[in-house]
């Protein structure tokens, strides 16, 4: 059973809340590039290494497969190695969120009207249904 919340909150508090979650928006966004970046290239390094590792593991190898494609002479090999977990190296994690170009405008514009919004009220307290709105941003 979900039960509401009815709670009054200082209009001035929710515009400072949407600023800063504005703020947040634009920053990841324009560094996002940037991580992306850095994240290929941990991700490639770690293939390279993870590629080491199954080399040097190669003894262990089981259920060897092979695969040559005459048409441009590349042999594919496929094996699987049983290892302890932790055994080997670990794999990169994204640290950050990916945005997509429409949801950034979409976020964005949202969170700007909003703002426009609740800096023409005189209201003291936001209204519990545009708290519904733009609950998601804060």
């Amino acid at each position: 059973m979900s039960r509401q919340i009815t709670v009054k909150v200082a209009t001035n508090k929710v515009i400072k809340a949407l600023e800063a979650r504005l703020a947040t928006l634009e920053s990841d966004y324009s560094t996002q590039t940037a991580k992306e970046a850095k994240f290929g290239k941990a991700q490639e390094a770690w293939r390279k290494e993870i590629g080491a590792w199954a080399i040097k593991n190669f003894s262990k190898a089981e259920n060897l497969r092979t695969n040559y494609r005459s048409w441009n002479n590349t042999l594919n090999v496929d094996f699987d190695i049983i290892t302890k977990e932790g055994n080997f190296p670990a794999e990169p994690e994204k640290d950050f969120e990916v945005i997509h170009q429409h949801q950034y405008r979409e976020m964005k514009e949202d969170i700007t009207n909003a703002l426009t919004i609740l800096k023409m009220t005189d209201e003291e307290t936001v209204n519990a249904s545009t708290m519904k709105q733009i609950a998601k941003y804060l």
